[in-house]
């Protein structure tokens, strides 16, 4: 027995002296610094710190210190390598050590490498001796000092601008004049002036005070109010109020305002969920992003890339040393096919109603204008837009935030041309063939009950020159029903429905009654336009490109760099193409054509009416519709234009955008 505790005894006095003799290493202490480090525990890493050095910082301040100079500086990929020397090399006996370290990271600004020397002092506390870290600013970049500061400042890329195609600004980046107020000079009657400015600016005291009352005011620096907008730049009445003064900013700008709203869309200062969806992709706070039109679609190439500039700040508040600095990447300026003249042009004309308007030039596909009516001003978004005037678009009736030149219509009588061309390609119309038709209204038989087709020429021998001059519904529907659905549906479909056209402005696919028309009723409806036949205006120009390209139908493109592309060769036969330009140019310049009022004697406009009825039945009086026109020069072809306006019932139907159309013309071709 007592051997046995003898033997516990030395056992345990054995393990105690060999516990007491392992060494303990100022490398063990450093590399834990180091690996607590590079995971960003701030909280471990303080754990290592020498007893003064814990004197000298408490451990919140020190994991503040970083997280927030780290955050500040948008730190990423950080590494942190020890370059310790070897074992026998050092001298541990001594009390303090100095060993070195090297640091990268990824920024703001751009990568930031050093390399600096740690000093490690040995300390006893209730565990024993040991290495423990004495810290000093020194240690987060080797040139900061205690009371310095480490800055981030993010250089904001200048974003790209995008022009017509003769250079004219649509989407600038231009001088405003933005309106605030300093608090300590508002003078003896604060209240007085805050009136007089919420006057000028049609805003209210309230507004004013909402950010006079921010959280980073301070009464001697100048607080911003308003961007003044394009057609209120006269700065003189603002200046005579007490406090109130201007500075110049550079903010994105339109030009050409509603008559280029939904082709521009306009940008907005990104938002707290849009910011953290992007933070990954280079946004910061204070960024603005395309929120609509062509400044979402090429947000990627518009946007450009931020630059950055790291520094340290000495204890007065000055530069001292910049760690880090990377230069901004503009956005890419963008040139587009757009003609801005024309695209104003055909905004006023379509100002005061709800429609839109397509024009191409239709040897090359490249489009010349996109309107939509109604529209809004994309620059009050920018420069300051008041709840009134969001309040009052918003509730409008005729949406005027809607895009309409990518939305899907009736076509109505437009259709009939590509009818007419696939009645010559089946061989169920010939070219001199005569249909006889008697009266106003036409059903097929028996079958079809009360329901029929109308017509407004009577006129009992109808070629197909006269079905295109009187826009006979009935010869149409009659070819429709002898080609038959299928053979019908399978031709019309090769004009692009139901298939996804190369676009920058995303639009959902034409239809055919979603490709299955039921009954021969809908299908002869849908021969003239009317049916469930739903297409784009964007997709109508196109269609009719190959009128004028010889059968070749284009993809319309909107970029300048693009170039002409072919979207269904030989779609239609050069004969048939040069029978259907005859017909279109009779629509006009025969005296009896639906077209005729477009007609001007020193062009040869080919072109097609349309009126498409939007009701739920043919007994439905209580529906509107929609008036459509799509023409061009036959002999200087530069010029395609589609125009469609909503609510023409009662006004004339097709008829009403006729005057429209005409003045287009005339003043593209002056």
């Amino acid at each position: 027995m007592r051997k046995s505790l003898f033997g516990l005894i030395l056992m345990g006095i054995i393990i105690s002296i060999t516990g007491c003799s392992k060494e303990k290493l100022p490398e063990d202490t450093f590399t834990s610094y180091l690996s607590a480090w590079e995971e960003l525990d701030f909280a471990a890493m303080y754990g290592y710190l020498s007893q003064e050095s814990k004197e000298e910082i408490d451990k919140q301040d020190f994991i503040e210190r970083y997280e927030n100079i780290y955050s500040g500086i948008n730190v990423s990929n950080l590494k942190i390598d020890s370059k310790l020397v070897e074992k026998e090399k050092q001298n541990t006996e001594n009390e303090m050590i100095t060993l070195p370290y090297s640091v990268t990271m990824e920024t703001l600004a751009g990568p930031i490498e050093f390399t600096n020397e740690a000093k490690l002092i040995k300390e006893e506390n209730e565990k024993g001796e040991d290495w423990y870290i004495d810290w000093g600013p020194s240690l987060i970049f080797p040139n900061l000092e205690e009371g310095e500061q480490v800055s981030a400042q993010i250089i904001k890329a200048t974003r790209g601008e995008i022009r017509d195609k003769n250079g004219s600004g649509l989407a600038i980046n231009a001088n405003a004049n933005v309106v605030g107020v300093v608090p300590n000079k508002l003078g003896d009657n604060p209240s007085d002036s805050k009136a007089r400015l919420a006057e000028l600016l049609d805003s209210s005291i309230e507004e004013i005070d909402s950010k006079l009352n921010a959280s980073w005011v301070r009464p001697e620096l100048f607080v911003p109010i308003s961007t003044l907008p394009l057609d209120k730049q006269d700065i003189e009445p603002f200046l005579q109020v007490p406090g109130v003064a201007i500075q110049e900013k550079v903010v994105r700008t339109y030009p050409f305002g509603e008559a280029a709203a939904h082709l521009t869309g306009y940008v907005r200062e990104i938002n707290a969920e849009q910011l953290e969806e992007l933070k990954d992709k280079g946004y910061s706070s204070g960024d603005v992003i395309g929120q609509s039109g062509l400044e979402s679609i090429l947000e990627k190439d518009l946007k450009g890339k931020n630059g950055g500039h790291i520094f340290i700040k000495d204890k007065n508040g000055e530069f001292k040393e910049t760690l880090a600095k990377l230069e901004p990447v503009p956005g890419k300026d963008i040139q587009l096919t757009i003609d801005a003249v024309l695209q104003e042009k055909i905004y006023q004309q379509l100002a005061d109603e709800v429609g839109t308007a397509v024009a191409l030039n239709p040897t090359n596909g490249s489009v010349l204008s996109l309107v939509s009516t109604p529209a809004f001003d994309p620059n009050a978004f920018v420069r300051g837009l008041s709840e009134e005037q969001w309040e009052s678009w918003s509730n409008d009736e005729n949406s005027p935030f809607l895009n309409r030149f990518m939305n899907r219509y009736t076509p109505g009588s437009v259709f009939k041309t590509i009818t007419a061309a696939v009645g010559l390609k089946t061989g169920v119309t010939e070219l001199d063939e005569v249909r006889k038709i008697d009266g106003r209204y036409w059903s097929k038989d028996d079958t079809w009950g009360d329901y029929y087709v109308t017509r407004v020429h009577e006129k009992s021998s109808v070629t197909l020159k006269d079905a295109f001059v009187f826009s006979d519904n009935i010869f149409f529907a009659q070819e429709a029903l002898e080609m038959g659905k299928e053979t019908f549906i399978k031709e019309v479909t090769m004009y692009g429905f139901e298939e996804e056209m190369e676009f920058p402005f995303s639009m959902t696919p034409s239809t055919l009654a979603n490709g299955e028309i039921k009954n021969e009723i809908q299908l002869a409806d849908t021969a003239y336009g009317q049916g469930e036949v739903m297409i784009s205006p964007i997709h109508l120009a196109a269609i009719y490109t190959a009128f004028t390209n010889n059968g070749d139908m284009l993809y319309p493109h909107l970029l300048a760099d693009d170039e002409r592309k072919v979207w269904k060769e030989n779609l239609i036969d050069t004969e048939i193409v040069e029978k259907l330009n005859d017909y279109l140019l009779q629509v006009v310049e025969d005296p009896a054509g639906t077209a005729h009022g477009t007609y001007i004697p020193s062009m040869s406009i080919a072109g097609k009416t349309g009126t498409a009825e939007i009701k739920a039945s043919k007994d439905d009086d209580s529906g509107t519709e929609n008036g459509w026109f799509i023409g061009y020069d036959t002999e200087n072809s530069q010029l395609l234009l589609t125009m469609m306006i909503e609510d023409v019932k009662e006004r004339g139907g097709s008829s009403f955008a006729i005057p429209k159309v005409k003045s287009i013309f005339e003043f593209y071709h002056q």
